[in-house]
């Protein structure tokens, strides 16, 4: 880092090494989710450290690049007779370090598969990483092993195959968000009563089809992303094809777990998982509960899948309706503050394109700052007021229209109608 403090776009070797041994020094083999990037508090901890020596790289710079360096450690173990990889200059550089970092665990599935790839965990409400245990697979069975590596990490095989029945905005983003990863688009078909929204699919290289029968027949994994008065009678029609091998995820509102496992054949895996708009442009924020014959590994599947989706969380099914109201019906909110925020200026004597470019531009400025920061909304807050400045003083006028205590209720209401919409789904399936 020169002396100006200016951030480098490319990494030199001394930056490189300091960072590999602040991930070595907070233990990762203890954060397995670093490995896949999950574990944001580990990397915000690097990202001080790093800053206190001179290197202002963002938390997310830092995410990025140790998935650059594991990508060339995996390639390393897939192809060892080839070359070092050439897309991360000086890789060979860093390989001890890395072998030490991702080689401290004992193999999941026998000789020959390193598999420290596929160690996964949840994080409890307060933040805590908790282990999951993977169930042994039978040493004799070569093809089970494989199996159960290409289900439990689709990134290190692209034979996994994923299926999306309706083509709506949820599917699509959903759809993007999986091929921004290593998921080739012949994996995925995606079918659909008309053909209006199955063009954008195509253009990404998508199969398309009318036929649910055949998106199931051909996927491991399956979105149902219809109306959530459609998903009975599409549960329906595809049940008898629905295996031991499937996982079936609902992204329907107010589809409740129990009325999807009593539409599906006994002992199927099912899984709840509530996107939102945002997942278009991969900033979307998801939760997912896991039925009762979900198994942990199959949570951690849906994660490898969609953490280019955004942010993605795993939660008991009671927190689903409420992050409904919260995040998916929260887009609607925002964007209507946005709107009313761009009228004020235009009232003020701005012209309206500009107004609403500033708007947009500031709500997004302010959700990157919180997310980025880490700190409570109410400390970001404070921190642009000044004593008797403009920004207290509309506050006050905020306070007094009732703008928290509105959004508060807008977010209850959201949440009990996704409560309601629950219960009519529930009792549509019992007829």
């Amino acid at each position: 880092m020169d002396d100006s403090g200016i951030k480098k776009q490319n990494w030199d070797v001394k930056e490189t090494e300091l960072f590999l041994e602040i991930l070595k020094e907070l233990d990762m083999k203890k954060c397995l989710d670093g490995r896949k990037v999950r574990n944001n508090k580990l990397f915000k901890v690097a990202h001080r450290r790093m800053t206190a020596a001179g290197y202002h790289r963002s938390v997310d710079q830092l995410k990025f690049r140790w998935k650059l360096l594991k990508s060339a450690y995996y390639k390393c173990k897939r192809e060892p007779d080839s070359p070092a990889p050439t897309k991360i200059q000086g890789w060979w550089r860093y390989e001890k370090t890395m072998i030490a970092i991702m080689e401290s665990r004992h193999p999941l599935v026998g000789d020959g598969v390193n598999s420290d790839r596929n160690d996964e965990v949840t994080e409890d409400s307060d933040g805590d990483a908790s282990i999951l245990h993977w169930p042994q697979p039978c040493p004799d069975n070569s093809t089970q092993n494989l199996g159960l590596i290409i289900k439990m990490d689709p990134e290190m095989d692209s034979q996994l195959k994923i299926g999306f029945i309706g083509a709506g905005n949820m599917a699509f983003g959903i759809a993007k968000g999986i091929l921004s990863g290593n998921v080739p688009p012949v994996n995925l078909k995606v079918s659909a009563p008309s053909s209006r929204n199955l063009g954008r699919f195509q253009e990404l290289g998508i199969a398309v089809t009318h036929s649910n029968t055949e998106v199931v027949c051909g996927s491991d994994v399956v979105f149902v992303a219809v109306k959530p008065h459609l998903v009975p009678p599409v549960l329906n029609e595809i049940s008898r094809h629905v295996t031991d091998r499937h996982v079936i995820v609902s992204v329907a509102a107010g589809v409740t777990l129990t009325t999807l496992e009593q539409l599906l054949p006994e002992n199927s895996v099912a899984i709840r998982l509530m996107p939102n708009l945002p997942c278009l442009v991969q900033e979307g924020a998801l939760l997912f509960s896991l039925g009762s014959h979900a198994k942990p590994e199959d949570g951690a599947l849906l994660r490898s899948l969609l953490h280019r989706c955004g942010l993605v969380e795993e939660g008991p099914e009671a927190w689903i309706d409420i992050h409904t109201g919260l995040s998916g019906s929260g887009v609607a909110f925002v964007y209507l503050f946005a709107e009313a925020l761009a009228e004020g200026a235009v009232k003020m004597g701005m012209p309206s394109a500009l107004a609403h470019s500033i708007a947009s531009q500031t709500v997004l400025g302010a959700g990157k700052l919180l997310r980025e920061s880490g700190k409570h909304p109410a400390q970001l807050r404070a921190e642009v007021c000044t004593p008797g400045g403009t920004t207290i003083y509309g506050l006050h006028t905020l306070e007094q229209g009732g703008v928290r205590a509105a959004t508060m209720s807008a977010v209850e209401s959201a949440t009990e109608r996704a409560r309601e919409l629950g219960q009519k789904s529930a009792a549509g399936s019992r007829k």
